[in-house]
């Protein structure tokens, strides 16, 4: 087979009506939109909450841990789903392929269970009024340690 390159013309196609489809939008909305800008439409918006406080502010390690076990999960499915996909054709080439894919998986599984079990003794999951408490606590002390480093810099500054 010869390449040709017309034969990717669709693709090019589809790309030119998808970005023209969102700069459209975004054209007639700044054309047609209404302009009243109120106190309440400028304010952020947070999962219909007001917002409290500084976007400044420190979290806990807890919402960082949170994100990375979440990253560590999504890391599992990404290689169990080709390996599900493919674990027929292994399977086809005999019983002990088949036998040895089958152990490496729930190799993988076993030790990913391993480290969930590990993070769930640690309290990782636990949102409860202690583990509230102690996020808040640590959430001030950060806030104390940044503000005497900010009032440190200004004393050195002046």
């Amino acid at each position: 087979m010869s390449f040709r390159l017309y034969d990717y013309l669709p693709i090019l196609l589809m790309f030119i009506v998808a970005a023209g489809f969102a700069v459209g939008n975004v054209l007639l909305s700044q054309f047609v939109g209404q302009r009243k800008r109120t106190r309440t439409k400028l304010m952020p918006y947070e999962c219909g909450k007001d917002p409290v406080g500084s976007a400044r502010e420190r979290f806990s390690v807890k919402f960082y841990l949170i994100a990375m076990i979440f990253i560590l999960f999504d890391i599992e499915v990404i290689f169990l789903v080709p390996w599900a996909a493919v674990y027929k054709a292994l399977a086809a080439q005999g019983a002990g392929m088949r036998s040895f894919a089958y152990l490496e998986m729930m190799i993988f599984v076993g030790l990913l269970f391993i480290g969930y079990i590990y993070i769930v003794k640690k309290g990782a999951f636990d949102w409860g009024e202690r583990a509230r408490r102690e996020a808040e606590a640590e959430a001030r002390a950060l806030a104390d340690l940044e503000a005497r480093r900010i009032e440190q810099q200004r004393r050195t500054a002046a």
